[in-house]
């Protein structure tokens, strides 16, 4: 009876994205290594990262992934697995013959329609929308969403239901996931960007529905479309328009700006979200930092104060506010039209080109960039301000809350050509 050299190994899968390594929702694979042969199978399973053990080659005890499932589920599958692929081994071995990749890829394949197969018998009769329902109720509790991210999934619900008002699980198929694309791109007028997270959206949804045996159809797995984009400008306050915007004399007619610059200059100089600043308590302000536990995360941050932040929070702060805030905040539909107001008055008005896709039809616009200035552009002046001067991006990173340097990669290439260009001054001396 021959022997067959094997080595059969859990790993995740190393993907790149922009250059850096994906770190959250990574496929495990069975890495198959025998008689000179490798062979990848995918286990259908994702985890964080984080909570792999790559000793154990198993996911951390305790931990659960995007879907919800558990450690113990998850490794008890996998390792259902690599028993069936052993199997199959000694059962050739035993025959004098080496399986082939195929017929490695039928075991693996039969174990996971086995296992379909358990799933179909426990399937729940909830229709599609009371799932749905269910769904944001429980990620909603689990995750904290905020009322803007409530708001999103009903939005969702929304055009599903214009879409068909009668919708079934297994109608989201991959050609049922085309038709939705369509529908969004030529009845809703949707961007390419906006339909990418539609459907993002969608199949969120569904694995979590499978995963929860509400329905058996797995087919928008393999729903992949390419879908035209180009990457977001950053907008964000050059010096020179921070300064005009700081400098700029306000007339006495416009006098409700006032309050409105101080707040975009604040979070300019804290890194904050308009949501944290709004929510910014007198007792979150300490001595020489701010302290918060930020809204849309729920990170604890400690961010020190500068000369400018410090300067703000001193002119309010014999100002009593309602709830113990610390700023007069508006609400943030208001704060978003005299920000543009403001940066009209103090001539921000660089023209920057915008480019979108709907369908493949290009689509390009210039605009005076006031008009693309809102309470968010304080934030990434920061960002991109604090890189400029050489603070590290562990650093900022520290301040704003950023846990990958994926969602840092847009503003350090701005920092860099902004570095650029400044070291070109020295060619006019």
């Amino acid at each position: 009876m021959i022997q067959i050299k094997r080595n059969l190994i859990f790993s995740l899968e190393k993907r790149k994205k922009d250059g850096y390594l994906i770190v959250e929702n990574v496929p495990i694979r069975l890495r198959i290594n025998y008689n000179g042969t490798r062979l990848d199978i995918q286990t259908g399973y994702r985890v964080d990262a984080s909570n792999w053990n790559e000793d154990k080659e198993q996911v951390k005890n305790g931990t659960f992934n995007k879907l919800g499932q558990s450690s113990s589920s998850i490794d008890s599958r996998i390792l259902e697995l690599k028993v069936v692929i052993q199997d199959l081994f000694q059962e050739n071995e035993s025959q004098d013959k080496i399986p082939s990749k195929a017929e490695i890829r039928q075991t693996a394949k039969k174990l996971k329609e086995r296992g379909k197969k358990n799933d179909v018998e426990n399937i729940s009769n909830t229709s599609f929308f009371e799932v749905f329902d269910l769904f944001v109720k429980e990620n909603s509790r689990l995750n904290n969403w905020s009322t803007a991210t409530r708001t999103k999934f009903s939005a969702v619900k929304n055009h599903i239901t214009s879409f068909n008002p009668n919708s079934k699980f297994e109608d989201f198929n991959e050609s049922g996931l085309a038709d939705y694309l369509v529908y969004l791109r030529k009845k809703k007028k949707m961007r390419n960007s906006t339909i990418k997270k539609q459907l993002g959206f969608i199949k969120w949804f569904l694995r979590w529905s499978f995963e929860k045996k509400h329905h058996s159809n797995d087919a928008y797995q393999a729903f992949r479309p390419k879908i035209k984009d180009s990457k977001k400008t950053v907008i964000f306050l050059t010096e020179e328009e921070k300064k005009k915007i700081v400098n700029f004399d306000l007339p006495s007619s416009k006098a409700y700006l006032d309050r409105v610059r101080d707040i975009l200059v604040f979070t300019a100089y804290t890194g904050l979200r308009y949501s944290d600043v709004y929510n910014l308590k007198r007792s979150d302000i300490k001595a020489d930092h701010i302290q918060i536990t930020t809204v849309k995360t729920s990170d604890n941050l400690i961010i020190e104060l500068n000369k400018h932040s410090r300067a703000i929070l001193k002119k309010y702060a014999d100002i009593p506010y309602d709830f113990d805030r610390a700023l007069p905040v508006i609400s943030n539909q208001k704060m978003n039209d005299y920000i543009k107001e403001l940066g009209e008055l103090a001539e921000i008005n660089t023209p920057v080109s915008q480019t979108h896709y709907i369908g493949n039809e290009r689509i390009d616009v210039v605009l005076p960039k006031y008009e693309l200035l809102g309470t968010h552009v304080g934030r990434r002046t920061f960002i991109c301000s604090a890189l400029s001067i050489g603070i590290p991006v562990q650093v900022v990173m520290k301040w704003t809350g950023h846990t990958d340097y994926k969602a840092m990669k847009p503003y350090i290439d701005v920092a860099d050509k902004t570095k650029k260009n400044a070291m070109s001054k020295f060619d006019c001396l």
